[in-house]
């Protein structure tokens, strides 16, 4: 029996199977809108993909009504096991889904590589099979920017501002998607506050739009850059991304879209009703500001030392490096110059993509809070070696930080490590070499997309084998 306590569950309670399957259903239903306005593009374009495109809109619809049908008389109140395993299976299950444009069309004859490419999407991740991008239709550009756009806030996330019309508590899946110290709420309910994140996430989506549409993209072009940057993903409709365009408007743009993106989407609300000094105030923020501007300001420094460039140059330089610094901490792996040719910062670009952006917004990694809250222990233990018997909490935005958050956050950053060796050895069996592995495994679990070496920005991941693809979904899925 449940209480109607918000998500609490008996130990002793059974798993609420139909629960489970209703409202994955219902998601299905929702992923079969958006193959709506892929089908309404494709027949726009007079493309030859609307069938494929038809033909994923009536399984998303048939199998949604299953889980519908099967879900009758459950449960309104979801607990910690049904929110874990509705919001895993959500991202596995639209990604089955998801393929089928690819796949039926011809346009990715690979069931494996559909796959690859479809998690790829929707964990925002970014990594492509695709050789030549500009020879895909438009329809299917349209829909891997989609995928990005969907999985970017979070395909649960987003739903929970619907749930209360079906009547269901949502809690626990807002907890198993969120990340965060505090997983801040601006609303006393779960579906108020992930309206709000919704409204602030469409605002950034069409501010982007509006202004790469401005700067000089095409309409199709600038809602697939904006819908893959807010989201952090880094699907582009050109085979070499942004530097295609050799625009500083448009750079200056993504740069700002990317860092912004990067950014707890929470503070954009106390920004929005004029609580100026909570969001200028909040320490990760300004963190990440830190480490964008210091370490762009570092490669800008190694080059005219090491590699030297005109001074006139300068300008392009740091806009270069401005670039490629948001792009690898916000995880969305766009790029304007090719950065693997940066060797003596390869590996400080890598632990970029490592640290991720802020909790609470669209990017990966293990996030800076975490970093800073750890630099900041470890920091007060040396302290304490030193005094003894003196006190020193840690500190986050004025308040004292509880021990179990710092030791969770060690073992989660303990943990993340782990998983990237294991994973990079696991690569190498399969035949990559050491640093396309452990780049690559480190840009799976962080959501990135380009790695190091044979991976890099200008190269795609087609040649892989089928188990290293396989692999890597899975690492996608558990980053």
């Amino acid at each position: 029996m449940l209480k109607k306590n918000i998500g609490y569950t008996r130990r002793n309670a059974s798993f609420n199977f139909k629960l489970v399957a209703r409202l994955q259903g219902s998601l299905l239903m929702l992923e079969s809108l958006f193959f709506l306005l892929c089908i309404a593009m494709s027949v726009y374009y007079g493309e030859e993909t609307s069938w494929a495109f038809c033909l994923s809109f009536a399984v998303s619809v048939v199998f949604g009504v299953i889980g519908i049908l099967l879900g009758r008389g459950a449960s309104t109140v979801i607990g910690k096991r049904e929110g874990s395993v509705i919001v895993t299976g959500t991202w596995i299950i639209f990604s089955f889904i998801g393929l089928l444009p690819y796949w039926v069309s011809g346009y990715i004859p690979s069931f494996t590589d559909a796959f690859f490419e479809t998690m790829s999407g929707f964990t925002t991740t970014g990594s492509t099979i695709l050789p030549n991008i500009e020879v895909i239709p438009r329809s299917l550009l349209f829909w891997r920017s989609l995928t990005h756009w969907i999985g970017g806030l979070g395909i649960v996330v987003i739903t929970m501002a619907i749930l209360p019309i079906f009547g269901f508590n949502g809690s626990q899946i807002y907890t198993a998607e969120v990340t965060g110290l505090s997983k801040e709420k601006l609303h006393p309910k779960i579906s108020g506050t992930a309206k709000r994140l919704f409204i602030i996430y469409l605002v950034m989506s069409f501010s982007g739009i509006a202004a790469l549409w401005l700067a000089g993209m095409s309409p199709f072009d600038a809602v697939n850059h904006a819908l893959s940057t807010v989201s952090t993903g880094g699907f582009s409709t050109k085979n070499t991304s942004i530097a295609y365009w050799h625009s500083p408007a448009i750079e200056w743009i993504i740069i700002v879209l990317m860092t912004g993106s990067a950014i707890n989407l929470s503070l954009y609300y106390f920004l929005a009703v004029g609580n100026f000094r909570r969001f200028f105030k909040d320490e990760e923020m300004r963190t990440l500001i830190a480490i964008i501007v210091s370490t762009s300001a570092i490669i800008v420094f190694t080059q005219l030392i090491f590699w030297g460039f005109p001074l006139e140059d300068i300008g392009e330089n740091v806009r270069g490096a401005l670039f490629t610094v948001s792009s690898l901490i916000s995880t969305t792996g766009f790029y304007s110059v090719d950065y693997s040719g940066w060797i003596s910062v390869a590996y400080m670009l890598l632990l970029l993509t490592f640290v991720g952006g802020s909790a609470g917004s669209t990017s990966g990694g293990v996030k800076v809070i975490r970093v800073l809250l750890v630099f900041k222990y470890c920091y007060y233990e040396f302290k304490r070696m030193v005094h003894p018997h003196a006190v020193f909490p840690v500190r986050y935005n004025g308040r004292a930080v509880k021990e179990e958050y710092i030791t969770r956050m060690l073992a989660f950053i303990l943990l993340y490590v782990i998983l990237s060796l294991f994973g990079a050895m696991i690569l190498c069996i399969s035949g990559l070499g050491f640093e396309e592995s452990i780049s690559s495994m480190v840009s799976c679990l962080g959501n990135v997309g380009p790695g190091l070496g044979h991976l890099g920005p200008l190269d795609n991941y087609q040649s892989l084998p089928a188990f290293a693809k396989w692999f890597m979904s899975f690492a996608m899925l558990v980053g």
